[in-house]
């Protein structure tokens, strides 16, 4: 017979395992908050690269509130966003963040007026999904698993991604579009 704490950790590894595949995907992510966005919704953002939110949003882990905790990875998300004691104090008060508290403290990106959300992350997407793919996602995978690192070990991991896009059609591509002072046609390879 399957116990509670067995189908909870069922349960919460399986939202662990759709954050990190947000996470880790190779393209930038955008999440646009366009409302209440507590626990669950709140680390669902963090596991996004960009934060954009309509400026009547609130943003929080209230958890503590009821006894409870984040489980799906707000207290390793958080901290590597805004800091280990913005984070803590965050989560041990679990009081929420207006648009304007979250953007000084760097949890949200960008802040736009209500109603305007959607179109601000369409135009931030389209203006990043023109450029190289090759480079977004080395530049995305240096942040990530440098993060994890020693600072030397960061270094010689971004040395490697840029090594690496060097060798890439993207490379040839944008440098010649700058030669002809014209602009690149990318084909992500």
């Amino acid at each position: 017979m399957v116990t509670f704490k067995e189908e909870l950790k069922k349960v919460v590894l399986q939202s662990h395992r759709v954050f990190n595949l947000i996470d880790e995907i190779a393209k930038p992510t955008i999440a646009l908050l366009n409302g209440i966005t507590f626990g669950g919704g709140c680390e669902l953002a963090l596991a996004c690269d960009i934060r954009i939110a309509e400026e009547h949003v609130q943003i929080g882990l209230p958890e503590v509130k009821l006894g409870l905790f984040p489980g799906g990875g707000g207290t390793q998300r958080l901290p590597r966003l805004v800091g280990e004691a913005k984070a803590k104090e965050l989560m041990f008060l679990g009081e929420p963040l207006s648009t304007k508290e979250g953007k000084e403290i760097g949890i949200i990106n960008k802040v736009v007026p209500t109603g305007e959300g959607l179109n601000a992350a369409q135009m931030m997407a389209k203006r990043i999904s023109g450029y190289s793919l090759q480079a977004l996602s080395r530049i995305k995978r240096s942040v990530n698993d440098g993060m994890e690192l020693e600072f030397k070990a960061a270094l010689d991991l971004e040395l490697n991604h840029f090594l690496d896009v060097f060798q890439t059609e993207d490379v040839r591509e944008g440098v010649q579009a700058f030669l002809e002072k014209r602009s690149p046609k990318f084909i992500h390879l």
